[in-house]
């Protein structure tokens, strides 16, 4: 389907090359849609499967008080469950920043279950229905909350490898993540789906409309519910009267009233690639050239970070949209296939390894 895979030569990345290679969703005719990436995406951010998934939730307290939620997927059947069992993937699903959980996340939680992953999707601080019971929420690059998610997850299935698939700009989150924790993330594999790579780039050269509103207005909304104990904190009209993602940002992170600081002090601390030269887990980046989101790959793909790091994969399709990538038949995402294919390869290649070198596999 002229994809390219840019990586850095390594036995991993020769590897990958014939395992999807011989994926039967990149022989090309997947998109639907080639030429109107914006209503892919306008798509995908409206209109939620049918039937909706049954989730089972837990609230994770973190040390300061703090709740974060954690939706373990258990089907659109009713199955009871929850998210128990032993040795397969436990695969973590984070939301675009926004903390939207769109048709698309659902959907890829879905196609994890049929394939025998354990899907449970990471909802931040205030995000999607989890109580808010601090002032604080989650920045853009913060990983501290996902860190806590992640060893809780460790810590309920250790026998299980773990993964972590992020869709848009929650990718920032998942990059800012694995370069902080590095050779300790506990993660054993990672995917991005259309990721934002440059935050404060793509806060500043502004976003399609059709995109940009639907996530401005689902984040007021939840912030409207804490609309007094937030006082404290922001401007809650300035907040609440945001006519961009970037003022909504800025206001809620930068222009507190306790400790206000910089946007360039700001994005010093939550740029997602701040530290990627130590991530030591295999990342693979599934990318759209004509992505109207994150924009030209010119510009917002970092093209020198593939060719000189082991760790990081570029899939770049010539078409797909943002978190599209569809294909024939309804439901049908060609990038979930790719992204959990890439899994059950990165699975076979670490197997093999132990295999060759005579390593124990890890209690």
């Amino acid at each position: 389907g002229r994809c390219r895979l840019l990586c850095k030569p390594s036995a991993l990345a020769q590897h990958l090359v014939r395992s999807l290679g011989r994926s039967a969703v990149l022989r090309g005719g997947h998109w639907l849609w080639p030429r109107w990436p914006r209503l892919q995406m306008l798509r995908q951010l409206l209109k939620l499967p049918e039937p909706e998934p049954a989730v089972a939730r837990e609230l994770l307290q973190l040390p300061d008080t703090g709740l974060v939620a954690l939706d373990w997927l258990v089907g659109p059947w009713g199955a009871a469950g929850d998210g128990g069992g032993g040795p397969s993937p436990v695969l973590l699903l984070i939301p675009n920043a926004a903390g939207k959980v769109t048709r698309g996340l659902l959907q890829l939680g879905l196609r994890a279950l049929e394939w025998g992953f354990i899907p449970v999707i990471f909802n931040r601080r205030g995000h999607n229905g989890c109580p808010l019971t601090t002032r604080r929420l989650q920045p853009f690059g913060d990983p501290g909350d996902l860190q806590e998610a992640v060893t809780y997850l460790r810590c309920r299935h250790p026998a299980a490898p773990l993964l972590a698939i992020s869709e848009g700009s929650g990718s920032g989150l998942l990059l800012a993540y694995l370069g902080e924790s590095g050779s300790s993330s506990h993660l054993a594999a990672a995917a991005c789906i259309s990721p934002i790579f440059r935050g404060r780039d793509w806060f500043e050269a502004g976003m399609p409309r059709l995109y940009e509103w639907p996530l401005l207005l689902h984040l007021k909304r939840g912030l409207s519910r804490y609309a007094g104990s937030l006082a404290e904190a922001v401007d809650v009209d300035r907040l609440l009267g945001s006519r961009s993602l970037r003022e909504l940002e800025e206001t809620l992170f930068c222009r507190t009233k306790s400790c206000p600081t910089s946007w360039e002090a700001y994005w010093e601390r939550n740029e997602p690639l701040r530290d990627a030269d130590e991530v030591a887990v295999p990342v693979l980046c599934l990318c759209s050239a004509d992505d109207p989101v994150r924009g030209p790959p010119a510009r917002s793909l970092p093209l020198e970070l593939f060719r000189s790091s082991p760790y990081f994969f570029l899939l770049l399709t010539p078409r797909g949209g943002h978190c599209g990538f569809p294909r024939r038949g309804p439901g049908r995402c060609w990038g979930h296939e790719v992204v959990l294919e890439y899994f059950r390869a990165m699975a076979e290649f670490l197997r093999a390894e132990e295999r060759r070198k005579g390593l124990p596999r890890p209690r």
